[in-house]
């Protein structure tokens, strides 16, 4: 019973989270303005290429291997993340 308690609690955050990024990403603006739902789903993958990148930042300070790869491969994922959002604004 409470493994499959666990199993619906775990799948409710990942519900939670896309919910979060697509509120966040301005998911009301294309309804309103009757335009697409492209920068949506693209401001979405943007998100979580940082919270990605965010999440391998914090495996470096928890791990007690492979420091130098988490540390690189999170600051590349947030780096990459900066990028997409000038390129979405039209900045690059």
């Amino acid at each position: 019973m409470s493994n499959i308690l666990s199993k619906g609690l775990s799948s409710l955050k990942y519900v939670y989270l896309i919910a979060f990024f697509a509120l966040l990403s301005g998911f009301f603006h294309p309804l309103i303005t009757g335009q697409s739902f492209d920068v949506v789903i693209y401001g979405i993958f943007i998100l979580f290429v940082g919270l990605a990148g965010c999440i391998l930042l914090y495996k470096t300070t928890t791990s007690k291997n492979k420091k130098g790869i988490f540390f690189v491969s999170g600051f590349g994922l947030i780096i990459i993340s900066l990028y997409f959002i000038f390129q979405m604004t039209g900045r690059v």
